[in-house]
């Protein structure tokens, strides 16, 4: 809080951090979407819980989108590269971005990045982000499309819980469906859930791990990346 003499007054001045933060970050993202669409670059935010599979399901969508479409992956993770290992050799550029403590990626760590991909030749990036479900609703990169990952494993409080993640999702997956006779999740719930929100979002069912119901979610995403 700083404090400001004017005259024989003193006023305050209040600092919104936050705010602050995230007007320097929309500044980036417009910058980071000029130059996607001037390069023809669809970008989609791939944004989820640690351990909903966002990794797997990469993985497996790599059979249905590498034939179609010329595909980029950046990895965000807190540590390690573990998760841009699992994709080495599926004929997709991958770059790690480590943000050391940073519970979410924003817009300029994109920037910073870019660079290492011929955007000339990309068709669709897909950002994976930092596993949360709460600070990496706030920070666009100036992506065209978000994507928001829950397994059934987690329960279906999440939506309620984190109602920001889901509300400006354009799409819901819904992992681990092989799981689902073994745990407290239902379907109806988290459909009536997301559409309580305020979300018009498609929803994806899958088994990631089989590859089961991957195809589906990737089909919808070429439609979206051809327009």
């Amino acid at each position: 809080m700083n404090t400001i003499k004017a005259g024989s007054r003193m006023t305050v001045k209040r600092i919104d951090i936050n705010t602050s933060v995230l007007a320097n970050n929309e500044t980036w993202a417009k910058k980071n979407a000029r130059r996607l669409e001037d390069n023809g670059v669809y970008a989609v935010n791939l944004m989820s819980s640690p351990g909903s599979g966002k990794t797997t399901i990469l993985q497996h969508s790599f059979q249905y989108l590498v034939p179609a479409l010329n595909v980029g992956v950046i990895v965000g993770d807190i540590a390690t590269t573990e998760d841009a290992e699992r994709m080495q050799g599926k004929g997709v550029p991958v770059v790690q971005i480590n943000t050391h403590g940073a519970c979410h990626l924003d817009a300029r760590m994109i920037s910073g990045v870019l660079d290492a991909f011929d955007l000339e030749n990309i068709d669709l990036l897909i950002i994976e982000n930092v596993g949360n479900l709460v600070c990496p609703a706030d920070f666009v990169f100036g992506e065209h499309l978000r994507a928001a990952v829950l397994s059934t494993t987690e329960g279906n409080d999440k939506v309620r819980k984190y109602p920001d993640m889901f509300r400006k999702a354009d799409a819901v997956l819904i992992n681990k469906m092989d799981l689902l006779p073994y745990v407290d999740f239902d379907m109806e719930t988290l459909r009536r859930d997301v559409k309580g929100v305020g979300s018009r979002a498609e929803i994806f069912e899958m088994a990631a791990r089989n590859g089961e119901g991957v195809e589906s979610w990737c089909r919808w995403l070429i439609e979206k990346v051809r327009g």
